[in-house]
């Protein structure tokens, strides 16, 4: 028999402890690697046959793992069993809020998108309106991926998310439909539901599935309609006092026209780096923000058919895309748009030093490598400290990946026994 876990210094777990703490570890291992056999269990969890056989029984008494097929491996004898997580377990719900959309996915619970729908929201919709289509959209992606009944509902949201309380605050620039649909989805669904700010989603997106896997320490600048920023110090996200780390709209900087204030960051980085700035900026080049729909104004070739219009793609987006693609043509607005950037990633780098800055959002995937190599030559000439700069690599679907991770994460945490 293996002996008891060591679960803190000058403490050792009890039988019980000790059982769940190999439980968690095994299903862990199942999620990250995929189905595995006994045996595999026993080298990667370094536990006994024994002890193995026992927590391979109770996951599947649990129905948290089933017999998924057999291993390939040439032997004799029958060929060992493969478990995996049941992934029908609990299905889980993200949704990516924006101004004028709201986009669900339905997951199972390795977190594979079973069904998603996007639910256009119109200007003049009431906030009830809105409220009832979104509803409506959740409905059928749930009935779609035959879930009705979610364990753990998601929602990644712009502005302040009150860690004390779960709660939007400081929402005067959100729509008001927002926080309607978080009440209404907390009143209507018996189920966790989680609010997040939808640039620390982004950036759990980016270190799960993204640019910033092989780093605990990162800090992703949110490129959109407008701009944000998400810090993730030794793997641990941080939010702040009142939910606003990150708030880098805000942030003060040099060639604005005024200063922010705390009803608006008008003034503040936002206004060099937002959407609309970056659609001025190119306009002052000579680009214009059709030049991404079709237009070969950049004397770039024709690029290839886009997939049907985003309502709440930043324009700016097709703007940074055909400067990249017209090479020279674009070297200009794309120098100028780097040297904006490089002003709030080295105010950045100066308070936390994070190593590593991704570019997310629309237009950091836009730009791609182009645009970060841009804003890493600038910023070497701003900061002493070495920055490795990066393209996100999801873009703006980022939000609601990381709405899917977080719910997953919440769902496991139930479903799964405590390491303890």
């Amino acid at each position: 028999m293996d002996a008891p876990r060591t679960v803190a210094a000058g403490r050792t777990a009890s039988p019980t402890t000790a059982r769940l703490i190999n439980d968690r570890l095994a299903l862990q291992l199942l999620q990250s690697e995929g189905a595995l056999t006994a045996g595999q269990l026993k080298t990667l969890t370094g536990l006994s046959r024994p002890t193995v056989a026992d927590l391979v029984e109770r996951l599947q008494e649990a129905g948290l793992i089933a017999v998924v097929g057999e291993s390939g491996a040439q032997r004799r004898g029958p060929n060992a069993r493969l478990y995996g997580i049941v992934a029908d377990r609990a299905h889980l719900v993200g949704l990516d809020l924006r101004t004028h959309s709201v986009t669900v996915a339905v997951a199972d619970l390795l977190g594979e998108v079973r069904a998603e729908r996007t639910v256009p929201i119109g200007p003049d919709d009431t906030p009830d309106a809105a409220v009832a289509a979104a509803l409506a959209g959740l409905d059928k992606a749930l009935a779609a991926a035959g879930a009705p009944h979610p364990h753990t509902i998601a929602v990644g949201a712009p502005g302040l998310v009150d860690p004390a309380t779960g709660r939007l605050g400081g929402t005067d620039w959100v729509p008001s439909w927002h926080v309607a649909l978080v009440g209404e989805l907390r009143a209507r669904r018996a189920v966790p539901v989680l609010l997040e700010n939808e640039v620390n989603l982004a950036a759990i997106a980016e270190q799960r599935d993204g640019a910033a896997r092989d780093h605990d320490t990162f800090v992703l600048l949110w490129l959109g309609h407008g701009t944000g920023a998400a810090v993730v110090l030794d793997g641990t996200l941080r939010r702040g006092a009142s939910g606003g780390t990150g708030e880098i709209g805000f942030l003060p900087v040099p060639g604005t026209a005024a200063l922010p204030s705390a009803s608006g960051c008008d003034g503040g980085f936002h206004s060099l780096a937002g959407s609309a700035a970056i659609c001025a900026l190119a306009a002052q080049h000579g680009l214009p923000a059709e030049a991404g729909a079709g237009s070969t104004s950049l004397d770039a070739p024709a690029p290839a058919p886009a997939p049907a219009p985003d309502t709440d793609a930043p324009p700016a987006e097709a703007v940074v895309r055909a400067a990249v693609a017209a090479g020279d043509a674009g070297a200009a607005f794309l120098d100028a748009l780097a040297a904006r950037i490089a002003l709030g990633v080295a105010a950045v780098c100066a308070v936390l030093d994070p190593g590593c800055v991704v570019l997310g959002g629309e237009i950091g995937s836009g730009g791609g490598e182009e645009l970060a190599g841009r804003v890493a030559g600038h910023l070497a000439r701003l900061s002493p400290l070495r920055t490795d700069v990066r393209a996100g690599a999801l873009g703006g679907r980022a939000v609601l990946r990381g709405a899917v991770l977080a719910a997953r994460d919440s769902a496991q945490n139930d479903l799964f026994p405590p390491a303890g």
